[in-house]
């Protein structure tokens, strides 16, 4: 988390963070939180801010008991890929006809690789899908988002409407950015499967001189 210090020192600061990690805490103490409190910001933990390549933004938390894990669309080993994370494999093999689908939805290794895979609220109520998203994690995610377009080139992948809104005031002339439809069985058939993100992303980081990803 080191990497990430002056972010977090400036939001710990700000009363929004205060009110939301108490009331988090509240909550905790009531029902059942995704994930678990030492989880929460695994993304930052598993991706410092000098080595992000590609983020990948997501909306909140999976909501079922095991599934959440503190990285945006993925499971954990031996639970099963929830029907966006295998939209998403489908859209690499379309990009990568040699790919394998994974037997797991374990996505650390994209993480370790330079993937920030950010969610804009980073907990949620049991069986409550977006049930903490307006409790301040919108005004975390933005600043993170403000910070990333501060740094280093990357690319960023803005799947829906949500995503999208969420970072409008990105540079796109310092960074790649690529939107399509929310890889949700609602939408994916409306472009996400062949959207060629994740190839255009590797084209991209390794005209930049950065060694590509390993989907």
């Amino acid at each position: 988390m080191d990497s990430w210090q002056a972010l977090f020192e400036q939001e710990r600061q700000q009363d929004y963070f205060r009110g939301l990690r108490d009331r988090v805490l509240a909550e905790r103490a009531q029902a059942a939180v995704y994930p678990p409190k030492e989880q929460v910001f695994r993304a930052f933990e598993l991706t410092p801010s000098d080595q992000v390549k590609v983020v990948i933004l997501g909306q909140d938390p999976y909501h079922q008991p095991g599934q959440a894990h503190g990285l945006a669309f993925s499971v954990p080993k031996g639970v099963k890929p929830p029907p966006s994370l295998k939209n998403i494999y489908k859209a690499i093999q379309h990009d990568y006809p040699e790919f394998t689908i994974p037997n797991h939805g374990d996505l650390t290794t994209w993480a370790e690789q330079g993937v920030l895979l950010l969610n804009t609220a980073l907990t949620v109520r049991d069986s409550s899908p977006g049930a903490h998203a307006k409790w301040g994690w919108q005004t975390f995610t933005q600043a993170t988002l403000a910070y990333l377009n501060s740094l280093q080139p990357m690319v960023f992948m803005l799947w829906g409407k949500h995503a999208q809104q969420q970072a409008a005031f990105l540079n796109a002339e310092r960074h790649l950015i690529l939107e399509s439809v929310h890889p949700s069985p609602l939408s994916a058939h409306r472009g996400f499967l062949t959207c060629g993100h994740f190839k255009a992303a590797n084209a991209w980081l390794q005209q930049q001189g950065r060694a590509p990803i390993r989907w």
